[in-house]
């Protein structure tokens, strides 16, 4: 199954400018009429504003605990050492906070479901006791599949690669309105996704499975699905990361990458899903902390940059909406400036929702002195306020009561139609790269399995592993299961405990994640095929793993480790039903790669009886 083809800038250059429109999306752009009137009582509550309050607007900051008002003591000393304050509450009064964002382990914000909405409560509670009261935006991270931030309690949704991979616009949609719909009856209005990169890099350390894939017409037109899918939830969705993030090698969390792409290629191959998501009406779009010489020679990142910002995204695209930034934290946006200043750049750019500030007196302070010297106009100002107001009403917050009830949280999150989607969706995600002598699925009496290999945990509760909860799977399905997890590097011992481990079975069953060309992982998969043993490879998150796997008589791709991709996965190697996804990106060889191992577009299936 190899094609002769051509290098990685080829499958680049080769991306295809169609961009998808979509219709009917609340939130899409009101008649002039309309848009008026709302603008004009929009002014009005500005106009009552104070210049302290409108900056506060602006910003989006994180904060420590699961309580607006009384979190744990560890949390409140947490909040009182960043952030000079003990609880959010205190937060919104003290800086006039417009947004917060939620993030799960680290911040500790995330339990389950009754208590983010108690915590939402407490959140706006604060926000309407301030003295022009409007309810605050909430925000997450909620993409899904590798990158999830409410787990327990809530629907778990395949990822964007995935869906991908399920090239179905229905399926993309539907898991937007599902997530949508259970962060809305969360108090959660504004989610910074989907994820409008194409991924032409597997290289890619923070992009990667969070694209929908290389081709960026087909990426286009999940973006414009996905937007189309949560803004219909009621819910404000966010194409992210602009103007690109998707050829990179480096991480804009730790450095600042440069994107090297011409402007005809990034005519081609970055901006069609963004313009396929303002055709659909997205609400906001964030940038990215990196440099793209050939929209603007001068280096800024995009972030800083009036000319990406303002001369590109709003002019020549033709954005209106809510433009946030990266989080401000991120070494990529610090690499050349002060945090005093980083913000006034940014809004002088053209953004508008300030996102992670890591200094929130330093960031909030900065923008207010620019304000008050006159380096930032209060019109200037005004505009992002007004755009963040446009927003909040799209949402309906401004209209109405912006709590939140527990008997809907009951009723909506976690839903029982919306996790039997949810499982469909991801059955139609998984891929089969290879299946020589049709070893899948699984004979009938191929019923005692080994489930082994790479062992990381669920991106919301390290308590759950990928290995022990594959093995349940296929307990559920009725197979007879041992399992050993041996790690990302297992060393000699453990690998040797895994032969011996698969002596006796009648199948193993080895998941991979992230192989590198001397990755251990390769030795583990050599030598388990060595034993003679029936040997099923599973790639848990990179669809390239198999570039670094020789021999493997059996692969296939879940694109993430979450429990719905999982279930889904052995639900296909038992034959249960039938593997229908296609590779969303080529994968090339690992020692070429100027050949192309399997073209995007590759995906087997069984295609006959699944009783053996």
């Amino acid at each position: 199954m190899q094609d002769r083809s051509l290098s990685r800038r080829t499958v680049l250059a080769s991306a295809t400018v169609v961009a998808a429109s979509a219709t009917g999306v609340v939130g899409a752009t009101a008649t002039p009429a309309v848009a008026h009137k709302r603008d004009h009582r929009l002014k009005r509550i500005i106009s009552r504003m104070s210049v302290e309050a409108k900056v506060g607007q602006l910003f989006v900051p994180y904060f420590y605990g699961t309580s607006a008002t009384s979190p744990s003591q560890f949390d409140q000393d947490r909040n009182l050492r960043e952030l000079g304050v003990r609880t959010v509450a205190e937060l919104i009064a003290k800086y006039h906070i417009g947004g917060v964002i939620y993030f799960s382990g680290w911040a500790n914000n995330i339990q389950d479901p009754r208590q983010i909405a108690d915590l939402t409560n407490g959140v706006q509670r604060a926000s309407l006791s301030l003295p022009t009261p409007i309810p605050s935006l909430i925000s997450i991270d909620q993409e899904h599949g590798a990158n999830v931030r409410i787990g327990s309690g809530a629907t778990q949704l395949p990822g964007a690669m995935a869906l991908g991979a399920g090239r179905s616009l229905s399926d993309a949609r539907t898991a937007g309105r599902i997530s949508g719909t259970e962060l809305a009856a969360l108090g959660i209005h504004q989610n910074f996704a989907p994820v409008a990169d194409v991924n032409v890099n597997p290289a890619n350390p923070i992009i990667n499975v969070r694209s929908f894939g290389a081709d960026a017409r087909e990426v286009g037109r999940m973006v414009a699905a996905q937007v189309t899918g949560y803004q219909r939830a009621g819910v404000v969705a966010c194409a992210k990361h602009f103007p690109g993030h998707g050829d990179t090698a480096q991480d804009s969390h730790t450095g600042l990458p440069v994107i090297t792409h011409t402007r005809e290629e990034w005519d081609r191959v970055d901006a069609p899903p963004f313009k396929a998501a303002i055709a659909a009406g997205v609400d906001s779009i964030m940038t990215a902390h990196l440099q793209v010489p050939a929209l603007d020679p001068s280096n800024e990142p995009a972030t800083l940059s009036p000319t990406i910002l303002q001369g590109v995204l709003r002019d020549e695209l033709g954005f209106d909406g809510v433009i946030v930034t990266d989080a401000l934290n991120m070494q990529g946006v610090r690499t050349k400036y002060g945090d005093d200043r980083v913000p006034v750049l940014a809004l002088k750019a053209g953004a508008d929702q300030l996102l992670f500030p890591p200094d929130i007196d330093v960031a909030y302070n900065g923008v207010l002195t620019a304000v008050r010297g006159g380096e930032i106009t209060e019109d200037r100002l005004d505009e992002s306020v007004l755009r963040i107001l446009r927003i909040k009403d799209k949402a309906g917050l401004l209209d109405g009561s912006p709590y939140v009830s527990q008997r809907v949280v009951d009723r909506v999150v976690g839903a029982r139609g919306h996790r039997l989607a949810a499982a469909r969706i991801a059955e139609r995600t998984t891929t089969l790269l290879v299946n020589e002598d049709e070893t899948l699925p699984l004979r009938r009496w191929q019923r005692k399995l080994l489930v082994v290999g790479a062992d990381p945990a669920f991106p919301t509760d390290d308590t759950r592993t990928t290995v022990p909860e594959l093995a349940r799977a296929f307990d559920e399905l009725g197979y007879r299961t041992t399992h050993l997890a041996t790690g990302r590097a297992p060393d000699a011992a453990k690998i040797d405990e895994a032969v011996a481990a698969a002596r006796g079975r009648d199948a193993v069953v080895v998941t991979t994640d992230n192989v590198g060309a001397t990755c251990a992982q390769r030795t583990l998969v050599s030598r388990l095929l060595a034993t003679g043993v029936p040997v099923v490879h599973l790639a848990v998150r990179n669809p390239y793993d198999i570039a670094h796997l020789g021999g493997v008589p059996a692969s296939l791709v879940s694109y993430c480790w979450t429990e719905v991709e999982l279930r889904a996965a052995a639900r296909v190697i038992a034959g249960r039903v039938e593997p229908r996804g296609k590779l969303p990106v080529p994968i090339q060889r690992a020692d070429d790669p100027a050949e192309i191992l399997f073209r995007s577009g590759h995906g087997l299936s069984y295609g006959h009886d699944f009783a053996r």
